[in-house]
């Protein structure tokens, strides 16, 4: 059991090393809200990996601080729980806004793992030492420039290969890969660029043999998705249109797709999670864990759920450096040279934050205490 004393939010602005492109466009920095809870003196915290924008998901950093600080504080602070399971359900009256709620919730996770003096995983019913990395490479410049990108990436150890795609930039880029590096594990990833008109031009990516297709169509979309995955033979993975346990479940139904992509923060934080992974091992759905250009605390979360056994793909894990250097955590994750993560052993998330990095990095703090 634990009793919420204090809540803490820190909204953070780090620069990125590079630009990262999507079909929503480039990114040179990422602002984001660290959360705080404290429990007798014992701090647990959680990343929202709500952007400053609306182009992923409708929730940005502004809803998020607004939600977490005018809604979901008066619903945990001063409040006891048995577990930190239980902390997602407090916050039903609120509809929506599972980024926010996943950065409180995910916080709770931390905190009573780091009171019980246990790795987070053990208290997420994870049993891996080590989980795949895998990475992901925004859309680029010209097509030697992402060439160069992927050899830098194998050379450092990634087990599989994501690439952002768009119309314009999808055929001739995955030709260009499989011409230069041969099968190594690729899939890619449309961020919702597509229509179900595009149906004929995306089977042509069947050719090349690839893990998946990744959210091709509407970011709300099932029908259409379920119609595409009726005409090409790339299995399709779903992450913007699965927001719920349930959503994910009406996926598998219709056909939707064949493996889904588990991101916390955009289904509620740990414990949606472990049931969306629950229903889609009972289906015999694979499942891997995304990634939200988290800083390094949010990414030790990642790492631990992704013990979980039905995490079968390499996730978007990867090491600190990629995107921060500093980090908010020292020492930095780090990816081994067999492609591998060591997941954290120490209490909580298992990482150590370097409280001034986070100071210099803060643009706006907001606390209560109970």
């Amino acid at each position: 059991m634990f009793r919420v004393d204090r809540l803490e939010l820190r909204l953070l602005r780090l620069p990125l090393v590079a630009f990262f492109e999507t079909s929503f466009g480039r990114s040179y920095d990422r602002t984001f809200i660290l959360v705080t809870l404290g429990s007798d003196g014992i701090d647990g915290l959680g990343e929202c990996v709500a952007d400053a924008n609306p182009f992923y998901s409708a929730e940005t950093t502004t809803t998020a601080w607004h939600i977490i600080k005018d809604f979901i504080a008066s619903l945990v602070l001063g409040r006891s729980f048995e577990h930190p399971r239980d902390v997602y359900p407090a916050l039903r009256r609120i509809r929506g806004h599972q980024m926010a709620k996943a950065a409180v919730e995910m916080a709770a996770w931390d905190l009573a793992a780091r009171k019980a003096g246990v790795p987070l995983h053990a208290l997420l019913g994870g049993s891996r030492t080590s989980i795949e990395s895998g990475v992901s490479i925004g859309i680029q410049d010209s097509l030697e420039q992402l060439a160069g990108k992927i050899e830098t990436e194998r050379a450092a150890g990634y087990r599989r290969i994501k690439i952002k795609i768009k119309p314009g930039w999808d055929v001739d880029a995955v030709e260009m890969v499989r011409a230069k590096f041969g099968d190594i594990p690729l899939m890619v990833d449309a961020n919702a660029a597509y229509t179900l008109d595009h149906a004929s031009h995306l089977a042509a990516l069947d050719r090349f043999s690839l893990m998946m297709i990744e959210q091709p169509l509407e970011y709300d979309d099932l029908r259409d998705h379920a119609a595409l995955q009726r005409q090409i033979r790339t299995p399709i993975c779903l992450d913007e249109s699965i927001h719920t346990v349930r959503s994910a479940e009406e996926a598998i139904a219709m056909g939707a797709c064949r493996i889904i992509n588990i991101k916390p923060g955009r289904v509620g934080g740990h414990a949606e999670s472990i049931k969306l992974h629950d229903a889609a091992a009972s289906h015999g759905i694979a499942v891997w864990h995304g990634g939200m250009l988290e800083s390094g605390i949010g990414r030790a979360h990642n790492i631990h759920l992704s013990t979980l056994p039905n995490f079968t793909l390499p996730g978007d894990i990867a090491a600190s450096r990629r995107y921060y250097v500093p980090d908010l955590i020292e020492p930095g994750i780090d990816v081994r040279t067999d492609g591998t993560i060591a997941v954290p052993q120490g209490p909580g998330i298992g990482v150590n934050v370097d409280a001034d990095r986070v100071r210099a990095a803060t643009i706006d703090t907001y606390e209560l205490r109970a």
